[in-house]
């Protein structure tokens, strides 16, 4: 995107508007209710044709490793009977009924490409022309592209590799030979699943061993007790989850799981790496279905060589290897990525030599991605409502 194009936009008599937010996701669609109640007229740009796409194109069997109650949007509870962990077509129109109920203005269709910094506002370069805003608020979410590694001899790899995000049917994978690699979140959700079907093999290839909790403990939903861990210190979280972990599972090395690197609550902070959730893969890995081996060294034409120098033979490799946000595009010029690809900042905390720019829902939450969006909206729009410059109107969404 050349710089001159962009430029020209702030030379023509475009409206500055109060607030663009970018992305119409949970973090978007909390962001805009937050600050549509405090007054600040907002747009909400969305490249796709409807809400909730990610949601749209997961696997079917897909379900919220968070408790409902702590997975709704902004005054909009679930419907009576919804199951303690709602699955996705519960989720998309839980999202649908939030837009309608505060009429929020979504227009679909609309990708930006580039924004750039005016001193006082900002130029939104979009796929339906330039913007101009006092505020902009990137809420495209962290798994918007999933990420697979380069490995050494992948390109001539006879069977299929394909990313986590694209897991399908799991009884597609009945009677097949199946390599999971990595032992996070998305990677136990595939062997959670994977677990219920008659494969002829199921490995987990795992560098790392995961911060691993289950779904409940006995009757008691294990999320239902985030917040509370939350609000310890990040060593006491370590220490708890660590404990927890321990206690419900034993010692997973006994079963070639790798130890952990690090505390599951440190780790979210340091490398954003999310909780995994087990719902029957455990039980799977100690009774030998699924098999846990090293870490992938290359790919042969029929096969994998791990980093043990073992052969195995799959017919899918599933790479649950995360995701990245792809903002470099977009801001990637404005200094405000880690090498990562991860906004420096999230919330209510901005760069004061960019003031007007903002990203939500940009790190995973020991709470969970719907009620992290609510806290951030509400330090957002708490930010931008007492700012200088910013027109309000009456009245809230809805």
């Amino acid at each position: 995107m050349a710089d001159t194009t962009i430029g020209r936009v702030a030379d023509q008599p475009v409206t500055v508007e109060p607030a663009i937010v970018v992305g119409a996701g949970a973090a978007g669609l909390a962001v805009a209710h937050a600050l549509m109640n405090a007054g600040v007229p907002t747009a909400i740009l969305e490249k796709e044709s409807r809400l909730a796409e990610p949601w749209h194109r997961r696997h079917r069997q897909l379900h919220l490793n968070t408790h409902r109650d702590l997975s709704s949007l902004p005054g909009l509870a679930y419907p009576p009977g919804t199951p303690a962990f709602p699955h996705r077509t519960v989720v998309i129109r839980h999202m649908n009924d939030f837009r309608e109920e505060n009429r929020l203005p979504v227009q679909f269709g609309v990708a930006v490409e580039e924004i750039a910094f005016k001193g006082d506002h900002w130029a939104v370069l979009t796929s339906a022309g330039p913007r101009l805003a006092r505020h902009v608020i990137i809420a495209t979410g962290r798994d918007r592209q999933p990420f697979i590694p380069e490995w050494k001899g992948m390109e001539g790899f006879a069977g299929r590799i394909i990313h986590a995000a694209d897991f399908g049917d799991a009884q597609d994978y009945a009677g097949r030979k199946v390599l999971v690699v990595g032992a996070g979140n998305s990677g136990f959700d595939a062997l959670n699943h994977l677990a219920a079907i008659n494969t002829a093999a199921i490995w987990l290839s795992a560098r790392n061993g995961p911060a691993l909790l289950p779904k409940r403990i006995g009757k008691i939903a294990v999320h239902r007790l985030s917040p509370f861990m939350a609000r310890l210190p990040l060593r006491v979280a370590d220490v708890v989850m660590a404990a927890t972990q321990r206690l419900v599972f034993g010692d997973l090395t006994k079963f070639g799981m790798p130890p952990a690197p690090a505390g599951g609550a440190s780790r979210l902070t340091s490398d954003y790496t999310a909780i995994a959730a087990d719902d029957g893969a455990v039980r799977a890995i100690k009774a030998g279905k699924i098999v846990v081996m090293p870490a992938i060294r290359e790919f042969t034409r029929d096969g994998v060589i791990l980093a043990n120098g073992n052969l195995i033979h799959p017919d899918i490799v599933i790479a649950a290897t995360g995701y990245r946000t792809g903002l470099e595009p977009m801001v990637g010029k404005l200094g405000v990525l880690d090498g990562k690809g991860v906004p420096l900042f999230n919330g209510g905390e901005a760069d004061p030599n960019l003031p007007g720019l903002w990203f939500t829902g940009m790190r995973p939450s020991i709470r969970g991605c719907f009620a992290n969006a609510a806290i951030m909206a509400k330090a957002i729009a708490k930010r931008i409502a007492g700012s200088a410059g910013v027109s309000r109107q009456s009245g809230g969404s809805g």
